[in-house]
């Protein structure tokens, strides 16, 4: 292979990687989302609250298990004291060790750790749903910041496009002052013009960037300073855009499916749980106990006077131990009551939070039906506004190049043409927001979440 040919395969590695990454540049909302999910600062907190729930899940389980445990200790012992060994009053000093292992086992408590693991399994399946709610918050967040961008940049396109229109028009008036056919005067009127369009242009852009730098942030992506979205999608049926919508069968769906309220039904099924383990302290509870231990004291002598050694002592003093526990309740302040009255008191406010949360979301999904019939109809209206000052603006701008009107009628004309396209804009985005969000509501899967 000559030099030529391994020029040739270089140059074309090279322009395949630049076009790679300039594909790679370009990102769709499910790009922004995934990426805002993975680096999200404020979700990684849910997700540490969800690690923590599962950890006490996970260990109210084990509470029913036994506890073991070992003890050891090593005494000296000055002046006058009681010798271990014997209980007798000894008068010299000494040193002594003890070794034990201790278990036992609740066999009944009022079935408050079955009641505890219970709550503590609701508990977390109420975080796990509230981590995912998170999630489609920010999912949402990112949606509305990338809709922005595209309004922002829809809006630019129609500043450039009035620019071009007032620049065209400044060329005119200065040509046609050049052969006597205007005066002075009209130069000045059309350069002001073309001076506002060049201020909305920038007015546009700082807009947009305002916009870019709002997703940067949302998605937490610190290493650019600039991003390219995909084009906008746009609503093909100007007449019906989602089809007939009851607030009822929408509730009905998102009553099942909305994590906030899957949470919030979970945590009262949680307090519910807690009642029930409050009032396992008002029974009696029974454990069973035992274990072995050894001991060596320095005062066990053998008949010459000796003392025994450490391994004689260690096998001979070995005793072991078991027993049953009975703890019956009888007055504690009546605190244990107070408890439980407690518990049903948290009980009726998780009742009460998960109505005001149906409630809420009751209200919202009528906003957005109310927000989709109104959108309906500013949206077939809008299309016909453009429409009509589009063309009102074409006949305004060859009655201007003939001189049949004055500058400021044409500027009134342009105006209006492009803030219907201004509306027409808005609309449409708001109603591809406000499609995507019934959507949701209505179970379908927007977001491509992992839950």
């Amino acid at each position: 292979m000559n030099m030529y040919q391994k020029f040739k395969i270089f140059s074309i590695t090279l322009l395949l990687t630049c076009v790679s990454l300039k594909a790679q540049d370009r990102w769709s909302l499910d790009d922004c989302i995934s990426y805002a999910l993975q680096h999200n600062l404020q979700l990684e907190n849910t997700n540490y609250d969800l690690a923590s729930d599962k950890e006490t899940y996970r260990q109210s389980i084990r509470n029913v298990l036994p506890t073991i445990n070992g003890y050891s200790d090593y005494n000296i012992r000055y002046g006058r004291s009681i010798d271990p060994n014997d209980n007798s009053i000894v008068n010299t000093d000494f040193f002594s060790n003890n070794y034990s292992i201790n278990s036992s086992i609740d066999l009944f408590q009022g079935f408050q750790k079955v009641n505890e693991i219970k709550a503590a399994k609701f508990m977390y399946k109420a975080t796990r749903e509230e981590t995912l709610q998170q999630k489609y918050l920010l999912a949402f967040r990112i949606m509305r910041a990338y809709y922005d961008i595209q309004f922002f940049e829809g809006l630019l396109a129609i500043s450039n496009e009035q620019q071009a229109v007032s620049q065209q028009n400044f060329d005119l008036v200065k040509k046609q002052i050049d052969l006597g056919l205007k005066a002075g005067a009209d130069l000045y009127e059309a350069e002001s013009l073309l001076f506002t369009d060049k201020l909305n242009v920038t007015q546009s852009a700082n807009n947009l960037a305002a916009a870019k730098l709002k997703l940067l942030q949302e998605m937490n992506l610190t290493e650019v300073t600039d991003i390219v979205i995909d084009t906008p999608t746009t609503i093909k049926n100007e007449g019906n855009l989602m089809g007939e919508l009851r607030t009822d069968s929408v509730y009905k769906d998102a009553r099942n499916f909305v994590p906030i309220i899957k949470a919030q039904r979970l945590r009262e099924q949680a307090a519910k749980k807690q009642i029930a383990v409050a009032r396992g302290s008002l029974y009696p509870s029974v454990a069973l106990f035992g274990g072995i231990g050894t001991g060596y004291y320095e005062t066990t002598k053998n008949a010459t006077g000796i003392t025994i050694p450490f391994r004689d002592q260690f096998r001979d003093n070995t005793f072991q131990f078991v027993g049953v526990a009975v703890n019956i309740p009888i007055s504690n302040g009546w605190s244990a009551r107070s408890r439980v009255k407690q518990q049903k008191i948290a009980h009726l406010r998780a009742k009460n939070n998960l109505n005001l949360q149906e409630q809420e979301l009751k209200q919202t999904i009528q906003g957005l039906v109310q927000e989709y019939r109104a959108l309906e109809t500013e949206y077939k209206q809008s299309n016909q506004k453009v429409k009509s000052q589009n063309l009102a603006f074409a006949i305004a701008q060859k009655r201007y190049e003939k001189g049949l009107i004055s500058a400021l009628e044409l500027f009134t004309a342009k105006n209006l043409f492009a803030s219907s396209q201004n509306e027409n804009l808005q609309v449409r985005l708001r109603a591809e927001v406000n499609k995507r969000t019934l959507d949701f509501y209505k179970g379908l899967p927007i977001f491509n979440i992992n839950e």
